[in-house]
């Protein structure tokens, strides 16, 4: 399984796919799937039966997961970038590949 390079709490744009050029933060990277659940992004309508946090029940809208392979991160200055990993005395730390900087 290959390292996946984008973390909770990352911007991130969607590169691909039907809702290519969304923007969004992650809010959950689920490893084993290779995907991630983005805010506001690829929401789904789901079907709920009444219970007692619900207790109305009905249509609920949320965010359903997106491959990791479709999401690109975005820079402070809102640009997409690749992301590298490089030693930084004794940390291993993330950077953009496309400015260099540490993220």
């Amino acid at each position: 399984m290959a390292k996946l390079k984008i973390k909770s709490g990352d911007t991130v744009r969607v590169i691909a796919g039907e809702h290519k050029g969304q923007e969004g933060k992650v809010q959950l990277v689920l490893i084993e799937k290779n995907k991630a659940i983005v805010e506001g992004v690829n929401m789904i309508s789901k079907h709920e039966k009444p219970s007692a946090a619900n207790p109305q029940g009905g249509i609920v809208k949320k965010e359903a997961p997106i491959h990791i392979s479709n999401l690109s991160l975005l820079t402070k200055d809102g640009e997409t970038t690749k992301v590298g990993y490089k030693m930084d005395g004794d940390k291993k730390v993330r950077f953009s590949k496309k400015s260099n900087e540490v993220i």
